[in-house]
This record gives C-alpha cells, sequence and structure tokens, in this order.
C-alpha cells in the first residue's frame, strides 16, 4: 500500500479531518485503521498526509493526543517495572486516558464516523501489549490473562488486577474440635474484640487455615477463600477419601510451586487434625462445579439410648430406612441460620455395626444434604420418620463420621 494512492472515499473523510485540525501522523492514521491493519497507524497517516501535501505534525502539537503518543516507551517502562514482582504467562493492558482527549476524539468521529476508525485508548494498549510481549516474552491474552496492567496515562501510574490462583484437593479432618473454614466473632465480626481474645474469630482454627498457611507463604498471595464441597459439624471426622475443596489464593505473586512438597508439609505439621490429598491446579469452573454437585455420601454413627436397646426393633428399624425417604424440617440447631422448610431427603442403604446395651453403631449410605443426626434422634419430631422414632426410644448421637463422599 505505500506505493499506492489511498482510497478516494478516504482521502475526501481525511480532508475534513485535517481542515479542522492538526493531527500527528499516528491520530490521522488511526481513524482509518480498519483498512490495512498490515502497516501502523502512523505509516498510514504518512501516506495519507503526503497525498493530500500537508505539513507534517509533530505528537507534541498534535491538536488530539497532545504528545500522549510519544509517551508509550515510558509506559511500557513503567507497566514493566510494576508487573516483574509477579509470576505470569499471559497478560492484558488496559488504560485510562484524559477526558479531554476522549472528548475531542468523540468530536472527530462524529465528523467522519467511526466505520474504519480505532480509538486512541485501543492503540495504547496494543502498543504497549507489543512491547511487553518482546521484553518479557509472555503473551497477551484476550479472554483470561493471569494478570491485567491499568495504565493511568494522566499519573504515569499502573495498578494490577491479578487473577486468582486455584488449587484443587481433598482433605480429611481427625479433630472433633475445629470447623471446616473460619468463624468470625460475631461481635467484632473479625475485628478482634475481648470477647474473642482479640482474636476476632471463634475458633483459634480451620480446616481453611491449616491448608491454606502454607500455600499462602507459597504464593505470597494477599488472601484466600475456601470453597468445600458441603461441609461437615465442627465435631464430626471427615474420613475416607476426604472432602473436595478448590483453595482460591488472591492475588498471588508466584503461580506455579511443588504442591508435592506443600502436602507433606502440612499433613506432617498438622498430621493428628488433618490430612490433605491429591493437591493439583485447578480453575474457577472447578469451584462452581463442586458447589453445585450432589454427591452421596457414607457415615458411621454411634449413638446412645435412654435404655436398652431392642435388637429386633434396631433391625427392622434400619431395614425400613433403605430405599425410603424422609422429611427434614430445617433442624432446630441450624434454623437461625438456614431456610425454615422441609427437604425429602433419599437413604439408600442402613447396615447395623454393633449394638452394645444402649449403644449402637450404624453406618449409612444418604443422599446429600441429609442430616443424619436428625436422621436418629428425629429432632423433636422434625425429622420423620427417625430412628429414635421407629424404635420408639430417645437417642443421642455420641460420634459421627463422614466415611466416604462418592461421585468424585
Amino acid at each position: 500500500m505505500e506505493n499506492e494512492k489511498i482510497n478516494h472515499d478516504i482521502i475526501t473523510a481525511a480532508k475534513q479531518i485535517v481542515l479542522e485540525h492538526d493531527l500527528c501522523d499516528n491520530c490521522l492514521g488511526r481513524f482509518f485503521y480498519k483498512t490495512n491493519k498490515e502497516i501502523t497507524n502512523k505509516k498510514l497517516g504518512e501516506l495519507i498526509r503526503n497525498q493530500l501535501k500537508i505539513k507534517k505534525v509533530t505528537s507534541k502539537n498534535c491538536w488530539l493526543c497532545e504528545g500522549l503518543i510519544e509517551e508509550i516507551p515510558v509506559f511500557v517502562k513503567i507497566a514493566e517495572d510494576k508487573l516483574k514482582e509477579y509470576e505470569f504467562k499471559t497478560f492484558l493492558i488496559g488504560s485510562k486516558i484524559d477526558e479531554n482527549i476522549l472528548e475531542k476524539e468523540k468530536k472527530l468521529v462524529e465528523l467522519v464516523g467511526d466505520k474504519y476508525a480505532e480509538s486512541i485508548k485501543n492503540e495504547i494498549n496494543r502498543e504497549i501489549g507489543k512491547a511487553l510481549e518482546k521484553k518479557l516474552s509472555k503473551t497477551v491474552d484476550f479472554e483470561k490473562p493471569d494478570i491485567m496492567a491499568i495504565v493511568d496515562t494522566c499519573f504515569n501510574t499502573v495498578t494490577l488486577q491479578i487473577a486468582s490462583l486455584y488449587i484443587y484437593g481433598r482433605y480429611k479432618k481427625y479433630s472433633r474440635e475445629i470447623p471446616q473454614t473460619r468463624w468470625f466473632c460475631k461481635i467484632c465480626r473479625g475485628k478482634g474484640c475481648r470477647r474473642c481474645g482479640y482474636t476476632g474469630k471463634l475458633y483459634e482454627t480451620s480446616v481453611e487455615e491449616l491448608i491454606s498457611k502454607k500455600i499462602l507463604d507459597a504464593t505470597q498471595g494477599d488472601d484466600e477463600s475456601f470453597h468445600g464441597a458441603g461441609r461437615e459439624d465442627i465435631d464430626v471426622r471427615m474420613l475416607g477419601n476426604g472432602r473436595p475443596f478448590v483453595l482460591e489464593i488472591k492475588n498471588p505473586k508466584i503461580r506455579t510451586f511443588d504442591l508435592t512438597k506443600i502436602e507433606q508439609k502440612i499433613n506432617k505439621e498438622h498430621r493428628n487434625m488433618i490430612e490433605v490429598i491429591g493437591l493439583r491446579y485447578s480453575d474457577k469452573a472447578e469451584v462452581e462445579r463442586i458447589k453445585k454437585a450432589t454427591f452421596n455420601k457414607k457415615y458411621r454413627v454411634v449413638f446412645s439410648c435412654e435404655k436398652p436397646i431392642n435388637n429386633e426393633k434396631l433391625k427392622k428399624a434400619v431395614q425400613a430406612l433403605p430405599g425410603s425417604k424422609i422429611n427434614q424440617l430445617t433442624p432446630s440447631r441450624v434454623a437461625h441460620r438456614r431456610a425454615n422448610m422441609v427437604r425429602t431427603k433419599y437413604i439408600y442403604k442402613c447396615d447395623i455395626g454393633r449394638i452394645e446395651g444402649t449403644i449402637a453403631v450404624l453406618t449409612l449410605e444418604t443422599e446429600s444434604g441429609t442430616y443424619i443426626k436428625e436422621l436418629v434422634t428425629g429432632d423433636n419430631g422434625r425429622t420423620k420418620p427417625s430412628i429414635a422414632e421407629l424404635i420408639n426410644t430417645p437417642c443421642k448421637v455420641l460420634e459421627l463420621d463422614v466415611t466416604e463422599i462418592k461421585g468424585e
């Protein structure tokens, strides 16, 4: 195209622009960017200017950009310095442009239309991105970049938007004294007060904290969110194959590290409390998957009765449950934080482990979301039928373990 004459329509439109204002070659060419993307806006503007036989205008004297285009190398350096602190494979550039420049650009677009034009913001983003690709040996990604750098061209600053890092695994919980996630103090809401001993928490630690501490240290992230496939009560152990979870690390500086070593460190340091298995890199889509999944679960429950258990009655009760559905009104112990509604759940298997006087052990497989404690006790009639109702004896759960989460 360098040796060809510019299309008559383009020249006509360009004449309207240059009659109104003095533009540098970059700004002039940018209004016709889509006519030929194989050459730069600057070169295209030069060709148009030569054909119109008008004098060259420097970027500094350009009515539109006021020298902004010449500052692109400065923006590249600022962004490069900011990005050096972070590990990433893909990135994207965004920018903030002076409103005065954008208003002037809008006036010219109204004059000649936007059929062939691109915005000054787009050109600046593209040119900074191209330069950084070469300097950093990284790739621009318009869909899901690891990091996005926003260049403020008015103040020569860069802010970063860093994609979260997601790590999938399964955890086992051996302690009956720690919750799955942090429980913030209801009085101070995590700030720290006399009531919580200035910790901001109701419990000293949690599965979330025991797992995330090592990973936060390794990634140098700012914070984390723990996404579990359901949860168990504080006094319930999670055994068997463990519960699936995804740990989201926010604003990580490091994105790749030895997950096997991290797994070993967590398990060694907290071996009497938790164990993690199968750590691997994940993504946001997996968070949605495990949140929506309905995994059947297996349990072992130890309960006691007010009087010695009638073996025959318990056997009949256990035989009646598999294949049946139970109706559970929101348990009284969680009614303050859950919607008060009846949930219908299915019992797939129920077997007696042992019976000794007033103590019995059952193993069960149930639909996801079944309240097992209430299945045993009846919760004053809020769960029907229940073991207590079927054997006509008040029952109390002594121990409950999740022994398997199926479906993964």
